[in-house]
């Protein structure tokens, strides 16, 4: 016994599975009562017209129209982003999403640990427009994090798990954060905080009545190590890594390969990080308070406004061969030690270095414009400031001994 699956013409949902019968006449008129239309043409899946039953195959699936000519649905789909080097604009076959039709170009599918989730691209964008989400499928030229590939529907596929990704797709949609009984309400925070960068402290806090500390506990708590291994392997390396915002207090990440990751506003407080490599990275009001940063490679690190005070830098490498300078402008570095450091071309312009220990570092060109130095017995002794812009600094009480370049009246004065 053979059989068909049919659609209407133009559609891909509520299709029917029919016996085959000897005829296209009676091909037509059991399509046409299953579908409730006159039918009249029978189409394949490519649009070719069928006129011999012979030529039907088994399982095949079957368009039947009323008289109309064959529906493109190719023409209506919706065009999504892949690829975060070299974006590239694709098409999701609107005929092979399951049981699901867009006319909407606002509309796409996302596949998420193998579920599908139809929504849309303004249900992404409005509540949290700096999410990894809204970022994903923003523009074609700011696609910051996008799948590797698209499945056989034309879905982006995500590697997460759809579990907890529902509640937070729904909490984009209407607002509101509803659980099922065996789903973790600190599961779904946490993810929310790491993989998506959706923020729902506030909303979790009021409406199940859960205080900072009990939110922050138990599996919300800091990451670990391995919590941040196992999110490298299991992301691409084309996409780029959003741990914005996320608490990395105390983690111990020396040693890593860290390069371009998202840390803006991350708490890195005690975290240890000699001999990670930075390189790239957004560390944009970033607390890295007393964190452990020795030998570590920090090549055009973003830290604009980070808080460093008390911590250790020593050694580290900032000194980017293709040119990118650090930017480090406004950082607090208030008694942080930076002893051996090659810092050629940094921006530290209005930084607070009281205290610092900048002793025997390379700062050839750096910008210290309006830094201050004051009244913390900051010390620069050995450092190489040649080209170093000192201008607007307040250097009161710092330290200039055996200075490997003169020091002229013109770098510190405006």
């Amino acid at each position: 016994m053979k059989r068909v699956v049919i659609f209407r013409n133009g559609s891909c949902v509520d299709g029917k599975t029919i016996e085959l019968p000897d005829s296209i006449e009676a091909l037509l008129i059991a399509a046409g009562q299953k579908l409730n239309i006159e039918a009249k043409l029978l189409f394949t899946a490519k649009g070719g017209e069928i006129d011999d039953i012979k030529l039907i195959k088994d399982d095949e699936i079957l368009y039947i129209s009323a008289g109309e000519p064959y529906s493109d649905l190719k023409q209506s789909s919706v065009p999504i982003v892949t690829g975060r080097r070299a974006p590239l604009r694709q098409e999701l076959h609107i005929a092979t999403v399951p049981g699901t039709t867009f006319t909407n170009p606002d509309w796409l599918l996302l596949n998420v640990g193998g579920k599908h989730f139809a929504t849309t691209r303004s249900t992404l964008t409005t509540k949290e427009p700096n999410s990894m989400l809204a970022c994903m499928i923003a523009s074609e030229d700011s696609a910051l994090l996008c799948p590797s590939s698209i499945d056989n529907y034309g879905a982006f596929l995500i590697d997460r798990s759809p579990v907890y990704f529902e509640p937070i797709l729904n909490y984009l949609r209407h607002g509101q954060l509803i659980l099922d009984k065996n789903t973790s309400l600190r599961g779904v925070f946490r993810r929310s905080q790491i993989f998506w960068s959706i923020k729902i402290k506030e909303f979790v806090k009021i409406k199940y009545l859960v205080d900072e500390d009990e939110l922050e506990s138990s599996d919300c708590a800091a990451l670990t190590r391995r919590d941040v291994i196992n999110t490298l392997i299991s992301t691409s390396y084309s996409a780029e890594l959003r741990f914005q915002g996320v608490n990395l207090a105390y983690a111990d990440l020396s040693r890593l390969d860290l390069r371009h990751i998202n840390f803006k506003y991350a708490n890195l407080h005690r975290a240890k990080l000699s001999g990670a490599n930075l390189s790239y990275c957004c560390l944009e009001r970033t607390d890295l308070s007393q964190a452990n940063l020795e030998n570590a490679i920090l090549l055009g690190v973003k830290m604009l406004c980070a808080n460093l005070e008390g911590a250790n830098l020593r050694s580290c490498n900032m000194e980017d061969p293709a040119g990118n300078r650090a930017n480090m402008e406004g950082v607090n570095l208030k008694g942080a030690n930076l002893e051996g450091s090659q810092m050629a071309g940094v921006n530290l312009r209005v930084a607070t270095l009281k205290n610092a220990n900048l002793q025997n570092c390379d700062l050839r060109g750096a910008v210290l414009a309006g830094a201050d130095l004051r009244y913390g017995n900051c010390d620069l002794s050995g450092s190489d400031l040649h080209e170093a812009n000192l201008r607007g600094a307040n250097l009161k009480d710092t330290a200039f001994e055996l200075m490997l370049t003169p020091l002229h009246m013109s770098q510190a004065i405006r």
